[in-house]
């Protein structure tokens, strides 16, 4: 199949859009503004690359990144969602995405289209080795962001040790050391003052 860049431009200009969309987490370094989540996405693929050995099982870090980086392109329709928002706005977003993702993605010429989409819902379900530790990776990184804060956006919204727990789960099977770093990291925290 021959392609031209033109087919491509549609969906590359629309990506600037996700540098519009600010996230919860804000940045001490940078006078305490919130990051927006396209670099969220670079900043998680650059974290999964760097701890892609403490994988538990065999993964393609080459999907891995990919996957990282699709994942929040949806954010352009849909907007953020605080990740402890509950559940109910949980499912209300997810339904947001995955119409967001279909016309995203839908910009790209096929099969390229179907493969983006396929991608991203690998990493959405979470039950491939890829998919588990690329999602584990989206949740821990917030966790260091966090303990960089003094608690950030924890502090600031009442989290709990039980919900951040809870929201990285996967760790436990995907990158069971990394579990254990994230259970020394709360222990920290909770004698901080940091959780809710």
């Amino acid at each position: 199949m021959t392609f031209s860049p033109s087919d491509f431009a549609a969906f590359i200009s629309e990506l600037d859009h996700l540098k519009a969309v600010q996230r919860q987490i804000r940045l001490p370094t940078d006078n305490h503004r919130k990051e927006n989540s396209a670099e969220h996405s670079w900043h998680v693929a650059l974290t999964a690359s760097t701890l892609a050995h403490f994988a538990h099982e065999p993964i393609d870090l080459s999907r891995v990144i990919k996957m990282i980086l699709l994942h929040d392109i949806v954010e352009i329709d849909a907007g953020d969602l605080f990740a402890f928002d509950p559940s109910a706005h949980q499912d209300a977003q997810a339904e947001k995405e995955l119409v967001a993702a279909k016309r995203i993605f839908g910009l790209l010429p096929n099969p390229i289209d179907e493969q983006y989409l396929t991608l991203w819902l690998e990493f959405e379900a979470a039950q491939t080795p890829d998919a588990k530790f690329a999602k584990s990776m989206d949740r821990l990184l917030p966790v260091f962001q966090n303990m960089n804060a003094e608690g950030g956006s924890w502090k600031a919204h009442g989290i709990t040790r039980a919900q951040i727990e809870k929201r990285n789960a996967l760790l436990q099977t995907s990158a069971p050391a990394l579990w254990d770093y994230l259970q020394n990291q709360l222990d920290h925290a909770q004698s901080n003052g940091w959780l809710g």
